[in-house]
């Protein structure tokens, strides 16, 4: 049921955005094994001969990308000790990749959560060996940040993104959108409501979600900040008494709508990607809300630890995940959006700009304690 405040130009706007979903092999099939697969051992590729080379897997007619090549930027050389949020199997081959590029560096890198790896900074104190904080999300960063354990970084490395997108101890290094998949066997694009909060009562289809991801819990956040915390324990609520489904992470959920046991759920947007990658003809698309929790845009990004060894050398290090290859690795091979202006997204994704999102500062998503308290108290955990 579509809202009734929308006009004829959201609509448009909306069969457009859920194009992104629904574009068959050409713009998205191709992709490497490393995704969605916590196995893979894939190695990076040579540098190409152009200026800037490709990472991993590449996309058929998808030019080299715009952007400042890791060759005009200062070699690096040196140990460094990278403490991950992010996944191995996203990340692996561009981190196997710069380590690859300089015989004088030695680098180290320790995966795990996000917030365990915050407190594990915290607890180690001074002694932490850790030089630089890689997070998957801006919450991870604004703790770390707030807990004084983040350097300031360079100035220069700073301009490179938009100012939405970095604070003076932290920059974005990709981007992920809230979205909405929804089956399309089922449902056209305007049957899915672009108001978040009308989900429990307005649309008439099975839900699905995954509370105890941290991006969910980001978006639980968002809701609670924009709407008040009263509000959100009503749509809690709501989508628990309408029978939602609980999956262990988001693609699992996507997963869950192309196989038909669901009829939409609540995810980033490159989950959805994913299932298309794996599948082109796979009965799934993707939607985006307007203005409000469910269109947020967070970011994966790196902080340089206060104890660093060598400040000089992790603010280059960062620098490097700002580069046009690192960018179009993310737009390639992890479906993300590049935070670099001149590198665009893969396939027909809608550009930042053309996103209806809320006027949040991402730093306020770190309170995640506060809404976690309250899932508990609903009963969603």
């Amino acid at each position: 049921m579509r809202d009734t405040r929308d006009s004829s130009r959201d609509q448009g706007r909306r069969r457009f955005l859920a194009t992104a979903g629904a574009i068959g092999a050409a713009g998205i099939a191709g992709c490497s094994g490393l995704l969605g697969d916590d196995s893979s051992d894939n190695e990076p590729s040579e540098p190409s001969d152009s200026p800037v080379g490709q990472i991993g897997s590449g996309r058929e007619g998808r030019d080299a990308p715009d952007g400042v090549s890791m060759s005009e930027m200062p070699a690096l050389e040196g140990e460094l000790t990278v403490y991950s949020g992010r996944g191995e199997f996203l990340v692996g081959d561009l981190v196997n990749y710069i380590d690859d590029l300089y015989d004088d560096f030695d680098l180290t890198m320790r995966y795990g959560g996000s917030t365990d790896l915050v407190n594990q900074i915290i607890n180690e104190g001074d002694g932490s060996p850790s030089d630089v904080f890689y997070s998957v999300n801006s919450g991870a960063l604004g703790a770390i940040a707030d807990e004084g354990r983040a350097a300031a970084l360079d100035e220069d490395i700073l301009d490179m993104v938009r100012s939405e997108f970095h604070t003076d101890e932290w920059i974005g290094t990709s981007g992920r959108a809230r979205a909405v998949p929804y089956n399309t066997d089922e449902y056209s694009a305007e049957d899915i409501p672009d108001d978040i909060m009308v989900y429990p009562d307005e649309f008439d289809g099975d839900l699905g979600w995954a509370p105890s991801y941290g991006s969910c819990q980001a978006f639980v956040t968002a809701m609670r900040l924009i709407e008040g915390e009263e509000a959100t324990r009503e749509w809690l609520q709501g989508v628990l008494d309408a029978g939602i489904t609980e999956y262990p992470n988001e693609f699992a959920a996507c997963e869950g709508i192309a196989d038909g046991e669901i009829d939409a759920a609540f995810t980033n947007h490159y989950y959805i990607q994913r299932v298309i990658d794996g599948n082109p003809n796979a009965s799934i698309a993707t939607a985006f809300t307007s203005g409000d929790a469910g269109a947020v845009f967070n970011v994966a990004g790196a902080a340089v630890v206060d104890t660093a060894t060598d400040a000089t050398l992790a603010n280059n290090f960062v620098r490097h995940l700002l580069s046009a290859e690192a960018q179009d690795y993310f737009a390639r091979s992890t479906f993300e959006y590049p935070l670099v202006p001149d590198v665009d997204p893969i396939g027909d994704l809608p550009s930042i700009d053309e996103l209806d999102v809320p006027d949040i500062d991402l730093t306020q998503l770190s309170d995640l304690e506060t809404t976690v308290d309250l899932m508990r108290d609903v009963g969603v955990l």
